[in-house]
């Protein structure tokens, strides 16, 4: 198929314009009418399906006392405002992984990964995150290792622990090769970059010591100083004192990544992490918003082929073929495992309600498959040849004797050389650049509005490296204390400082073992074994209660996220790994397998178990909610009577109510 994006997309079902082309009628395929069949069907799911596995799969019961209420202590079981806990739950989700591997799967065309997000996101997505979301709930807010624990078994928690750090670990050396393709020897980028990390520390020290609780002003201050590096840029870029301060090559950066990464393990949370994770959730919710109007605006044709030559392997972003690599390529934004990581840490523990894990479980993850397609739709917009261009390296792109088209031009308006980039993060960029420069009034601003998707970008990534880094010591000081009692004290800071070494040096030593193209399919396949286990978890949980016959909702995409997997496993370690000599990775791909295998196997021999001993619940919603209110109208006049005495929770003033709310919604990190 040739590269000529208006011929290749006359293949797309959806509603085209006629364009004249060499005298011929040829059909072009418009961003807009993506955005719009893509509300269409996540609207419709969330309605539909999402509504029905809630009613009928998981009966929530608006009567039923959720952890927050039941364990309220005012610092880690609180009930917060749906809303609140959305915005809380979405921005930890929503790392680079719904930005990056979507434009990364470009490579197969715009309409395999199109179709998986869709599809994906619909019936294996959202119902894995809003299942292990109830679950936790329903385990008064236990993590993924112990629900494993009570509904599969000992050996299955304990695997599920370790097949989370793997991932931790996989996950951050992922997310760092993407922003230092980004950033190495890029001053202006760097630049701005780096300086969102003093601006996190000058919200901290403001929001603790200057001015406590006044976040508004904290907030208005950190994106003011984020706002001001990225126009402050060009003059570092062009200044020659300076700009030899901001320029490193690839392995610098990634090393300096180590170092940023460490340091933000050990350093108090509202000192860096808190503060940066939310400033980031303004940065995300501002950018996408721009990037919805400015698609609405622009309208942009959809230059890359529903299909490419590459469909079936050869290509120079990814070797493999379509199937299986769309599936682990596109990660995050259909399915994620690391998402369980989130709903059975803080987010249950706030929730007031269980119908509430519809929007916050469900929801969040449509809204994540949203901004996966926009990213996609914005490296779409760009001409084949440039995207290639951008995405491969030099010896690659010389091979497919293509001819970058308007590259020359994108690279002079951004300051910058865009050639040889891989990644996403860059192509992402100008995409999103591009469509942000041909808004009226704004063509001038090219360059502007670059960096600042750079930086947008290197913000999901930063926050995830951060978060990640602390979750992992959090996991490794949990496994370590079961040999040495003192690593289970969080407190202890000689745990704190050998644990967090450890993490750091384990993803570093990744990343410099391998390119995006090595390191990316393994966070891919890592990412979605987590989710296979959590799938093959959480049918255990349906099962056990006494929804059996609703099984396959979660059973089917356990089954099939389980074959695509061990298929892109398989082709990682014979195809990639093994004839690259990367001992490494073929060590790590083994040790998730065997570990992802052992859950599995023991959920599966749970599921013969608990259909033999477990009675079907053949109840309606409305009949359990009415038996949940009467119970609790009784148990509230045994309190008054003082027949039973009233569970005991720390009474807040409504001041510190509203100040405790705003923490938890800013702090998307595990504690």
């Amino acid at each position: 198929m040739p590269f000529d994006g208006r011929t290749a997309c006359a293949y797309n079902m959806a509603v085209f314009q006629i364009y004249p082309n060499e005298g011929r009628n040829i059909m072009v395929m418009n961003g807009l009418y993506l955005v719009i069949i893509t509300v269409c069907v996540l609207m419709l799911a969330y309605r539909l399906y999402g509504a029905w596995i809630a009613a009928k799969v998981l009966t929530l019961n608006q009567y039923r006392k959720t952890p927050a209420y039941e364990f309220e202590d005012g610092q880690d079981y609180v009930p917060t405002n749906k809303w609140v806990v959305f915005g809380h739950h979405f921005a930890a989700i929503a790392g680079a992984g719904p930005l990056v591997g979507p434009v990364i799967a470009a490579q197969f065309g715009f309409m395999p990964g199109l179709l998986w997000l869709l599809f994906g996101s619909v019936f294996a997505g959202a119902v894995h995150d809003m299942v292990v979301l109830v679950a936790s709930i329903r385990h008064k807010g236990k993590s993924l290792a112990e629900i494993a624990k009570d509904e599969v078994s000992h050996t299955a928690g304990i695997a599920a622990l370790w097949v989370m750090l793997l991932l931790l670990i996989v996950t951050e050396a992922g997310m760092a090769v993407v922003v230092a393709n980004s950033l190495h020897n890029s001053p202006w980028g760097f630049f701005t970059v780096s300086m969102t990390i003093p601006a996190a520390i000058i919200v901290g020290i403001y929001a603790k010591y200057i001015r406590p609780g006044q976040i508004k002003e904290a907030t208005i201050l950190g994106v003011a100083l984020i706002l001001a590096a990225v126009v402050a840029g060009p003059y570092v870029r062009d200044n020659p004192a300076l700009a030899p301060f901001f320029t490193y090559d690839l392995e610098q950066v990634e090393i300096m990544l180590g170092v940023y990464g460490f340091l933000a393990s050990v350093l108090p949370i509202w000192l860096l992490l808190a503060p940066r994770d939310y400033l980031s959730t303004y940065m995300k919710i501002g950018t996408i918003v721009l990037l919805a109007i400015g698609i609405i605006v622009v309208a942009p044709e959809i230059r890359m082929p529903a299909f490419s030559q590459f469909l079936w392997g050869g290509g120079p972003v990814l070797s493999g073929s379509v199937f299986p690599y769309i599936f682990i390529t596109i990660a995050c934004g259909a399915i994620s495992g690391f998402h369980s990581i989130i709903a059975t840490g803080t987010t249950p523990k706030m929730l007031e309600n269980e119908r509430q894990a519809l929007p916050v479980g469900y929801g969040a993850m449509l809204t994540e498959t949203f901004i996966s397609v926009m990213a996609l739709i914005a490296a779409c917009s760009l001409h084949p040849s440039d995207y290639f261009a951008i995405n491969s390296s030099a010896d690659a792109f010389a091979k497919l004797g293509l001819q970058v088209q308007d590259l020359p031009a994108l690279s002079q308006m951004v300051g910058e050389d865009l050639m040889h980039r891989p990644g996403g993060a860059v192509s992402l960029a100008v995409g999103m650049a591009d469509i942000f420069a041909k808004i009226p009034g704004m063509d001038h601003l090219m360059g502007l509005w670059y960096h600042f998707c750079i930086m947008f970008e290197a913000l999901f990534i930063l926050t995830l490296i951060d978060a990640g880094c602390r979750v992992g010591r959090y996991l490794l000081q949990e496994l370590l204390s079961k040999v040495y009692e003192p690593f289970g004290d969080r407190s202890w800071k000689p745990g704190i400082v050998i644990c967090s070494f450890v993490i750091t040096c384990s993803w570093m030593y990744l990343i410099l073992q391998g390119d995006i193209g090595v390191i990316w399919p393994l966070f891919g396949v890592s990412n979605q074994l987590l989710a296979t286990t959590v799938l093959a978890i959480v049918t255990s949980y349906i099962i056990h209660s006494g929804r059996g016959r609703y099984a396959w909702v979660t059973m089917i995409p356990c089954f099939f996220m389980a074959f695509i997997t061990v298929v892109a496993d398989y082709q990682n370690v014979f195809n990639s790994y093994l004839p690259g000599g990367k001992t490494t990775m073929v060590v790590i791909s083994a040790l998730m397998f065997v570990l992802v295998a052992i859950v599995v196997v023991e959920s599966v021999r749970s599921w013969f178990r608990l259909f033999k001993n477990t009675p079907p619940d053949f109840r309606s919603r409305e009949e359990i909610e009415e038996e949940t209110r009467e119970a609790n109208e009784r148990e509230a006049a045994a309190i008054a009577a003082g027949i039973i005495p009233a569970h005991p929770v720390k009474v807040l003033s409504e001041k510190e109510k509203r100040e405790r709310a705003e923490e938890m919604a800013v702090k998307a990190v595990l504690d």
